[in-house]
């Protein structure tokens, strides 16, 4: 297993085949903030967050998943980073170098196991941020990313060996065997889940709420806009977080959640916990119960990972 040289989650790429419907639906009712736009292409903060944008939307013809961003110390961890990967060959997409986009950088982009495009930066300017008073329901932070792959513990395998992440817990079913890993970078219970698909695709994006009351008004808010419900309002028992999950205008299930677990790495020792019973998809019990047909919800279209995501 690689050090740990990285930091965070920075945020997340989409290509949209309708853009203006898309912009609408992330800085309106989702409740981020457009900061940036260039010939079809948006960045939007979270406001409670000093991330430049937590979210990057592009209008293409193919929807996809264009990159997943994380954070490093030091321009020297880049650097570190840079030369393990291709010592362990990892094939590289730009070497470590000048960021252009808002906030700038030092950073480089490289493919995963599943071919996906990864970046990781340091040395980014941090945004004005601000607290999030109460009853205030727009998103503080990017919480998590979660990635669909058809081999699961291939894939968690890579992201252990290259990039320093540490296994928290995996959901498992008597019926289907391993069917999540939930992955850490810090004492965040998880920057990353990867969820067994049938092909490789985004899972879900999560976003960080002030609360459960704020949790709670903007499920409510989301619901009441018409954009619809895939399961929630809840509680896991794995990283102990709420959740309501939504389905963005095309197809991308996005997330609502708030009180994520905070591990003491020191003494922590991975859970499997068994996902067909329903007090560990949801302590609660008020959400509605998990099936086949939510599962596939969060399948979601083919990406191929073929597209390598410009320098904006």
């Amino acid at each position: 297993m690689s050090a740990r040289l990285l930091t965070h989650l920075r945020h997340v790429d989409l290509a949209v085949p309708d853009y203006d419907k898309q912009l609408d639906f992330y800085a309106g009712v989702w409740g981020l903030t457009q900061v940036a736009e260039d010939s079809g292409i948006s960045f939007l903060a979270a406001e409670g967050s000093p991330e430049q944008y937590v979210v990057r939307l592009r209008k293409a013809e193919e929807k996809r998943l264009d990159l997943v961003s994380y954070g490093a110390a030091s321009a020297a961890d880049v650097d570190t980073l840079a030369e393990q990967l291709l010592a362990g060959g990892v094939e590289l997409i730009s070497q470590p170098g000048k960021i252009d986009t808002p906030g700038g950088g030092y950073g480089f982009r490289f493919f995963d196991v599943d071919g996906r495009t990864i970046e990781v930066s340091a040395d980014v300017d941090v945004r004005q941020h601000r607290k999030i008073e109460e009853k205030e329901s727009i998103p503080v932070k990017l919480s998590h990313v979660v990635l669909n792959s058809p081999d699961l513990d291939r894939t968690r395998a890579w992201y252990e060996t290259h990039l320093g992440f540490r296994h928290s817990d995996t959901l498992s079913s008597p019926h289907v065997g391993d069917v999540m890993h939930f992955m850490r970078i810090s004492n965040q219970h998880h920057s990353m889940a990867i969820a067994k698909g049938p092909h490789t695709s985004l899972h879900h994006v999560s976003f960080e709420m002030r609360g459960i009351d704020e949790y709670m008004r903007g499920s409510g808010r989301v619901i009441r806009a018409g954009f619809k419900k895939v399961w929630g309002p809840g509680r896991h028992l794995a990283g102990d977080n709420t959740f309501t999950y939504f389905l963005d205008p095309h197809g991308n299930t996005v997330e609502y959640t708030t009180e994520l677990e905070l591990l003491d790495e020191d003494t922590w020792h991975p859970h499997v916990y068994d996902f067909s019973q329903p007090e560990v998809t949801d302590q609660w019990g008020t959400a509605n119960p998990m099936n086949e047909l939510i599962a596939k919800e969060s399948f979601n279209d083919v990406d191929r990972g073929v597209f390598v995501a410009p320098p904006v």
